[in-house]
C-alpha cells in the first residue's frame, strides 16, 4: 500500500478542486424534484464540470458511462442515469467526482424527491451523522480502523445495514488512490492517520442489513427491493489539528 501524503501546494489544488466540485453538487442539488430524469441531471453535471474547466472523474473510468452515479431508493452506488422520471418519494443518491488541474475530488449526497417518508427521511440524516461520527477520528493519533468502527457502531446501534462491498478510498492525482476507507473496523487497527493524508469519507447505509447485489447492467449495486439506501461522501484533508472538509463545506453550513 502506498498512501501518498500531500504537500501544501497539491493541497491548494486539491481545496481548489473540491469547492468547484461543491458549485456542481449545489447545481444539480437544484434540480432534484418530480418528473426530472437522472439523464439530465447527468447532463447539468458535465456542463458544470465542463464551465468549471475541469473534467468528470468517472465518465469512462473502469467503462462507467456517465458524469454522475445515480441511485435510486434501494440502488447504493454506481447507478447510471436513466431517461425514467424521479417520482415523488423517491430518494436519490449522487455520486460525482472530478479533474481539475490534476488533481481529484469526490462527493456524494443522498437527496429526498419532493415529499418523502419518515423512514427516509431518517435514513439520510442518520448517514450523514455516521460521516460525522467518523471524523472525530480523523486525526493524527488514531487509525483508519478507529474511523471504520466508529461510524459502524452508531449506524449498528440504530438497526442499519453498514454496505461492506464498497468502501471509501484515498484521494489525489488520481480519483481512486490508497488506502482503503472502510466504515466498518476495530479500534487500533488499519494504517495510521497522518497529516497529509487526503481521503474520501463515504458511510453508504441501507435500511436494513443485507448483502449488496450488482444488477444486470453489471454497474448498480441494490440492497433490495424495498431496502433503501443513502451515501454521504466527502473528500478530507488531515492536518495535525484535525479533519478540514475539500468538499461540501458550503453544503455543510446549510445542512
Amino acid at each position: 500500500m502506498a498512501i501518498k501524503l500531500k504537500s501544501p501546494w497539491e493541497i491548494e489544488r486539491m481545496r481548489e478542486a473540491g469547492a468547484l466540485l461543491t458549485e456542481v453538487v449545489e447545481e444539480v442539488a437544484r434540480h432534484v424534484e418530480p418528473g426530472v430524469s437522472t439523464w439530465e441531471l447527468d447532463q447539468i453535471a458535465y456542463e458544470a464540470i465542463r464551465k468549471r474547466k475541469a473534467k468528470p472523474a468517472f465518465l469512462g473510468l473502469y467503462g462507467f458511462p456517465a458524469t454522475l452515479c445515480t441511485s435510486v431508493n434501494e440502488v447504493v452506488v454506481h447507478g447510471i442515469p436513466s431517461k425514467e422520471p424521479l417520482k415523488e418519494g423517491d430518494i436519490l443518491s449522487v455520486d460525482v467526482g472530478l479533474i481539475y488541474q490534476g488533481f481529484a475530488a469526490d462527493m456524494a449526497r443522498t437527496f429526498p424527491v419532493g415529499r418523502v417518508s419518515p423512514e427516509a427521511e431518517r435514513l439520510i440524516r442518520d448517514t450523514e451523522a455516521a460521516f460525522w461520527e467518523g471524523m472525530k477520528y480523523l486525526r493524527p493519533g488514531f487509525r483508519l480502523g478507529d474511523v471504520g468502527h466508529a461510524i459502524q457502531t452508531f449506524l449498528e446501534s440504530r438497526g442499519y445495514g453498514v454496505v461492506r462491498e464498497f468502501v471509501g478510498h484515498g484521494v489525489g492525482r488520481e480519483i481512486h488512490e490508497d488506502p482503503q476507507v472502510p466504515n466498518f473496523g476495530k479500534p487500533g487497527t488499519g494504517p495510521k492517520i497522518r497529516p497529509g493524508m487526503t481521503l474520501a469519507l463515504e458511510p453508504m447505509v441501507t435500511l436494513r442489513p443485507a448483502p449488496v447485489v450488482i444488477l444486470d447492467d453489471g454497474w448498480a449495486a441494490s440492497a433490495g427491493r424495498g431496502n433503501l439506501a443513502a451515501h454521504y461522501e466527502n473528500t478530507v484533508l488531515v492536518t495535525e489539528e484535525g479533519p478540514e472538509l475539500l468538499t461540501g463545506v458550503a453544503l455543510a453550513r446549510a445542512e
